[in-house]
């Protein structure tokens, strides 16, 4: 796969073609999914559940998103790299700033933000600063316990308008990309076509300009037992990870993944 960068990602949204995003936080893992045609890996803070064990994203720090991008970075095959900035990593621009800079240098081509109209100023100051900000909207697992646990958002009309009016305003700002998740499946695709940058999605319908998941739950395993209504276990009915990895792109990029069940309504 050629060298993925931002204007290739933009090129993909014009042209209507689904951009395929997937998890990823070790340097094997990272070969593989490269290899087979994932776009974009997310070392998303997730790996404090899904590798640490924790119930939550909020005990993840700077050091291990830094750690587990260098290891993605040396085994990627020409996928574009996007890092989280991990709870209270961002809490003022100087910080924000900080925090990129460790994880720009461990490898990452874009840091993604979880918020809403607040992150506007960061945002602002990071894209002037050489680096690309991907905004996470909608269900921000940072935030569980303000938003009273893992609950799809934007049902209500006003917070839906308010979601809508965020992804334009963040893109203003400088947001290269925007991150939606657990959305109705309309909301997401009006956001979608409301701004110009590529949005993905994760349990928010197939309107959207892409597709993540993360790669333990694609690949059917879960700590916890409990699959989320998004998630579709590629695993089955292949003989490899690896061809596991290829029917996710191809479910993606042709359109059958997501299906009508796999999202929310209003």
């Amino acid at each position: 796969m050629p060298n993925i960068t931002l204007t290739t990602l933009q090129g993909l949204k014009q042209l209507g073609e689904k951009i395929v995003m997937l998890t990823c936080y070790d340097a094997t893992f990272a070969q593989a999914a490269s290899a087979a045609g994932v776009e974009m890996l997310l070392v998303g803070d997730t790996l404090g559940m899904v590798l640490h064990g924790h119930d939550s994203t909020l005990p993840v720090e700077v050091d291990d998103v830094a750690y587990h991008t260098a290891c993605v970075k040396r085994g990627n095959t020409g996928a574009f790299i996007v890092a989280d900035l991990p709870f209270m990593s961002y809490a003022t621009t100087e910080q924000a700033l900080q925090s990129t800079g460790r994880l720009m240098k461990a490898g990452a081509h874009m840091v993604k933000l979880e918020g809403d109209l607040w992150l506007a100023e960061s945002i602002r100051r990071l894209t002037e600063n050489g680096v690309p900000v991907c905004a996470h909207l909608g269900l921000t697992p940072q935030s569980v316990n303000v938003l009273g646990g893992f609950k799809v958002q934007g049902r209500d009309p006003v917070r839906a308008r308010q979601l809508v009016e965020a992804a334009i305003t963040l893109e203003e700002a400088g947001a290269a990309m925007l991150l939606v998740e657990c959305l109705p499946s309309p909301l997401a695709e009006q956001i979608s076509q409301a701004v110009r940058i590529p949005v993905i999605g994760i349990g928010a319908g197939a309107g959207t300009d892409g597709q993540v998941l993360v790669l333990h739950d694609m690949l059917g395993l879960s700590l916890t037992g409990r699959t989320p209504k998004f998630v579709r276990n590629f695993l089955t009915g292949q003989d490899s990870i690896q061809s596991a990895l290829q029917a996710y792109v191809a479910a993606v990029k042709g359109g059958a993944f997501p299906a009508v069940e796999h999202g929310y309504s209003t």
